[in-house]
């Protein structure tokens, strides 16, 4: 059971509760409509999940710096993909979702209030090692992360009902297709590190693969191996 509720957890001044409204408000004037996505970023403290020094702009949205070269995502963009990720009101929300590249957390978190169970994979140790005690301390229970190597997924927990891309391939890993279960989703940036990236939502159906591009993004690159 999550303690997010914790006095502790709150924030004040620049991460208090009035700025997470704030930034709800960024988002619903920017297109975010799904009443659960919003009600989850409003609680979620993402002050936890930046350098204490960035801990002021938390509630900005923009992408901040998390070391190792990689950021946590813009609010938008993560509410973004979350819509997509558990789909609207006729669609059948997936139960078992994989993240590749877990970073901060913060995705991971966001999803844990959502679906049944969050498997995410990062591939530099470092904030593995952070990313995962923070979930722990957030008792956030239905999150299990991996110190791998994203490309190759998560295999012994497959199928999943959809998988989640934080970073950019220029081609999605065979291996996350296989994982993915059929009727699932894979959401990903797809295009080349420092051009145009295209948000994009794969259906797998019985006839094949499904791609629907939702909008021009920028993500760090998505990396093979592990550090």
């Amino acid at each position: 059971m999550s303690k997010l509720g914790r006095n502790d957890l709150l924030g004040i001044g620049f991460t208090s509760q009035r700025r997470r409204d704030q930034l709800l408000d960024r988002l619903q004037a920017e297109g975010v409509r799904h009443p659960e996505v919003l009600r989850v970023m409003r609680n979620m403290p993402r002050h936890l999940f930046v350098d204490e020094a960035m801990a002021n702009r938390a509630y900005e949205d923009c992408a901040l710096p998390i070391g190792f070269g990689q950021t946590i995502s813009q609010p938008f963009i993560v509410a973004r993909m979350t819509e997509a990720i558990i789909g609207g009101v006729n669609e059948v929300r997936p139960k078992k979702v994989l993240e590749i590249g877990t970073g901060s957390g913060y995705q991971a978190a966001i999803l844990s209030m959502l679906v049944e169970q969050v498997y995410s994979i990062e591939r530099i140790e470092p904030l593995y090692q952070r990313s995962s005690a923070l979930l722990k301390k957030l008792q956030l229970d239905n999150v299990e992360i991996l110190h791998g190597d994203g490309t190759l997924g998560w295999p012994d927990k497959a199928p999943y009902d959809a998988i989640i891309v934080t970073a950019a391939p220029e081609d999605v890993p065979d291996a996350l297709y296989e994982q993915l279960a059929e009727g699932g989703r894979i959401i990903v940036p797809l295009g080349k590190a420092g051009s145009v990236q295209r948000l994009t939502i794969i259906r797998k159906t019985e006839d094949g693969l499904e791609p629907q591009e939702l909008e021009l993004v920028s993500f760090v690159p998505f990396l093979s191996g592990r550090n």
